[in-house]
C-alpha cells in the first residue's frame, strides 16, 4: 500500500514539475499596434470591380486598434465606390476581425474581418446592402492576401523561436502576444 501510495505521489508530483517546468519555459513575443499598423501602411491600394457597375476601393491602408473589443482587432477605413463608372464616394468603414498565424507563411493575418457598420450620405439607402456586402468581400480579400505582421528570418530571438514554437495568439489592448512554447 504505501508503495501504491509513493508511486502515485511520484507520478503527481513528475506531472506537476513537468507543468511547472513548460510553463517556465514559455516565452511571449509582442507585436504593437504600431508595428503592425507600420506593416499595413507598406501595402499598397486594392480596388475590386463588381461587373463593371461597381467598383470598391482602398486607397489607404485601413487603422487597426487592438483589443478595444476583446480578443478582437478594430478596422477602420475610407473606402471609395464609384456606380457605373461614376465619381467615386467616399464611405467610413468600421468593423472587426480575429487573427489567425499562418505557419507556411510563418505570418499574421486579420481572420474574418467584418464590416459592422458603413457611413456615407452619398449612398441611398436602397443601395446600402450592396454596398455592405461588397465592402466586406474587399476588406475579407485584402487581408487574406496581406499579413498585418510577418516572423522575420533576421529577427530578434524571439522572433526566430516563434517561427518554430508558436503555441498560442492573443489579442490585448494595443498589442498582440504570441506565446511559445517547447511543448
Amino acid at each position: 500500500m504505501k508503495r501504491s501510495l509513493r508511486a502515485l505521489l511520484f507520478a503527481t508530483g513528475l506531472s506537476l514539475v513537468g507543468s511547472v517546468s513548460a510553463a517556465l519555459f514559455d516565452r511571449e513575443v509582442v507585436f504593437s499596434e504600431t508595428e503592425i499598423q507600420n506593416s499595413l501602411l507598406k501595402n499598397g491600394p486594392q480596388s475590386q470591380n463588381y461587373g463593371g457597375w461597381m467598383t470598391v476601393s482602398l486607397r489607404e491602408a485601413p487603422r487597426v486598434t487592438l483589443g478595444n473589443q476583446e480578443g478582437r482587432v478594430g478596422i477602420a477605413a475610407r473606402l471609395y465606390i464609384a456606380l457605373l463608372g461614376g465619381t467615386p464616394i467616399p464611405v467610413d468603414v468600421t468593423g472587426t476581425a480575429g487573427v489567425r498565424y499562418d505557419d507556411q507563411h510563418k505570418a499574421f493575418y486579420l481572420e474574418n474581418p467584418v464590416a459592422d457598420s458603413i457611413e456615407s450620405q452619398a449612398i441611398p439607402p436602397e443601395a446600402a446592402p450592396k454596398a455592405k456586402q461588397a465592402i466586406n468581400s474587399l476588406i475579407a480579400n485584402y487581408f487574406r492576401k496581406k499579413p498585418v505582421y510577418v516572423l522575420r528570418e533576421d529577427g530578434s530571438a524571439e522572433e526566430i523561436a516563434a517561427r518554430w514554437l508558436l503555441r498560442s495568439i492573443r489579442i490585448e489592448p494595443g498589442k498582440v502576444v504570441a506565446t511559445l512554447s517547447p511543448t
